[in-house]
């Protein structure tokens, strides 16, 4: 796991640095001499490069002159253009420094100045907002950024200028980096999204913070994490010791729903997987589904899974290892009361998706009464029906659903977010806008209950399972392109499994 660090965080680990007895001149040099090594390396080197830096008047600011001052020793000619002058130590001890030990032009930020500046440059240097920032910039710091945005090539310190640290929300006008040099880890708001799209390529410079010193909050998943929790197969394993997922998903009109779950299931290995769906459906999901058994249930007049079935239900998912329900369920009132007490008296692992996550509609409080551990796997519109309001900022609903009903929470999207009950945090890295399509969703929802079934933990199942899942989505748009469609996803699984694991 690659951490993730808050803006709060980040000014923990300074705190603790400094008192440690890191001085903040010391940080801060570690911190622009790394800005500086990055430019060069995407300069090519300093000869006859030309580069302007412009500097906000904080750290960030500070880190900004550090890295102009380096720059001008390996011999690239650069300009600095300051936003605001009461710098503030080790700022300004550093612009002094600046000023006497090398050529570096230095003047007040200046539009016309600025744009001139820019036209004959090789790189721009964003040093004007830190990760604290808030909002949106205005009057001559919003300016500042739309001149900077012309330039060839930009490098950001830290985050870039108007991207808000904690959420990677943008109010208003804010940098576009090819590059973004961070310290000691990258912080929330350069990888979710929208604030990933304007980071660029992401550097981590280690100025000697300690991120041992704070409790585990969050990380970017990586192949080794993924590889690392997929359990190996006993070499005298049978097909139910590979786990036995029931997949409780399906009605009339939407039969292909269960067929994809259960197909995910399978493809990250379940070795046993029953589908349990209304009885009319069953012979149209049978076609293309030959190794999966089924468990008929009996049904509503229009077609889904009747409040009876629950019997037969609960009674196969006891002899599971974990189960998977909601998938193309519908949204029927007796189908929703059945969703209910199965979520309620289930006593294995269980993922939750689409319909049965709308069973709750308004009501997700009530999914904390169960019996079993849960991942819930809403994306934006099943969150805000759960909720019963428009939801906030992904990392923060994340947080707050898993809490609340006391369950592992995947907000699906570009970047998705993984959340435990006790505030663990993952993000994924991995995904593809080929997954935009129907059915996709109805995939991850096996993958995952396949995971479960096979015995890794929820919160691992969760993260596990979504990047396997986006990995798929790459590997299938290569042939496919946008044609994909949900069963290439799932079909590119054993191959996202395979890629993982050729590290281990």
């Amino acid at each position: 796991m690659r951490p993730l660090l808050t803006p709060a965080e980040a000014g923990e680990l300074d705190r603790l640095a400094l008192a440690a007895g890191t001085p903040a001149a010391v940080l801060m040099e570690r911190a622009g001499a790394g800005v500086a090594r990055a430019c060069l390396d995407l300069l090519g080197g300093g000869y006859g490069r030309r580069a302007v830096v412009v500097c906000g008047k904080g750290n960030n600011g500070g880190d900004g002159l550090v890295a102009a001052r380096h720059l001008a020793r390996a011999g690239v000619r650069v300009d600095v253009l300051l936003l605001g002058t009461d710098l503030h130590e080790p700022a300004a001890g550093n612009l002094t420094r600046l000023r006497d030990e090398t050529t570096a032009r230095v003047r007040r930020f200046d539009p016309a100045a600025f744009r001139h500046e820019l036209a004959r440059a090789d790189l721009a240097v964003d040093a004007i907002f830190g990760t604290g920032f808030r909002g949106a910039p205005e009057d001559e710091w919003a300016e500042a950024i739309e001149i900077v945005n012309t330039a060839p090539s930009v490098v950001a310190v830290d985050i870039a200028s108007g991207v808000d640290g904690a959420t990677g929300e943008v109010g208003g006008v804010a940098v576009r980096a090819d590059l973004t040099v961070t310290f000691g880890a990258a912080k929330l708001g350069s990888v979710l999204l929208p604030g990933a799209e304007y980071a660029g390529d992401v550097r981590v410079v280690d100025i000697g913070l300690d991120e041992r010193a704070l409790p585990a909050g969050a990380g970017l998943t990586d192949p080794d994490d993924v590889a690392a929790v997929l359990p190996e197969r006993p070499i005298d394993g049978h097909k139910k010791a590979s786990g036995t997922l029931l997949v409780v998903a399906g009605s009339r009109g939407m039969p292909g729903a269960a067929r994809l779950a259960a197909r995910g299931a399978e493809r990250v290995g379940a070795g046993y997987v029953i589908v349990a769906t209304p009885a009319s459906a069953m012979p149209t999901i049978q076609v293309d589904l030959a190794e999966a058994v089924f468990l008929p249930l009996p049904e509503t007049e229009s077609g889904s899974i009747a409040a009876e079935a629950i019997g037969a239900v609960t009674e196969a998912a006891a002899g599971a290892h974990a189960l998977a329900i909601g998938p193309g369920l519908s949204r029927d009132e007796e189908t929703t009361a059945f969703v209910r007490a199965l979520v309620r008296e289930a006593s294995v692992p269980v993922v939750l998706d689409a319909d049965a996550l709308n069973a709750f509609a308004g009501e997700h409080g009530a999914l904390a009464d169960r019996k079993a551990e849960a991942v819930l796997t809403p994306h934006l519109g099943e969150l805000a029906r759960l909720l019963g309001r428009p939801a906030g900022d992904r990392l923060s609903e994340a947080r707050s659903l898993a809490l609340e009903a006391d369950a592992v929470t995947l907000l699906k999207g570009t970047r998705s977010v993984i959340a435990a009950p006790d505030g663990s945090v993952r993000v994924n890295p991995t995904g593809s806008p080929a997954l935009a399509t129907a059915g996709t969703g109805d995939v991850l929802t096996g993958a995952i209950g396949g995971l479960l079934a096979r015995g890794v933990e929820p919160f691992a199942a969760a993260w596990a399972g979504a990047y396997l899942h986006g990995l798929a989505g790459i590997l299938a748009a290569g042939p496919h392109g946008e044609g994909i469609v949900a069963g290439d996803v799932a079909a590119r699984l054993p191959a996202a499994i395979a890629r993982v694991e050729e590290g281990r």
